[in-house]
């Protein structure tokens, strides 16, 4: 008698997991990108809109 040996599907499994991975993060990437578009052109048009300043008047806590 001569048994059917089960193929081993491990490597399949982990190219699923990889393939479904990336999907994922290409996913959330593309959803988060839309997100900033206007932050991005309001600092683009005046740089006082970023919350990342670094003019004279804002080091050491002074306001504007």
């Amino acid at each position: 008698m001569s048994e059917a040996q089960e193929k081993d599907n491990f490597w399949l499994y982990i190219g699923l997991a990889v393939v479904l991975a990336a999907g994922a993060v290409l996913m959330v990437k593309n959803a988060e990108h839309d997100k900033y578009a206007t932050a991005a052109k309001n600092i683009a048009e005046d740089s006082s809109n970023s919350a990342y300043r670094s003019d004279v008047l804002h080091k050491n806590g002074l306001a504007k």
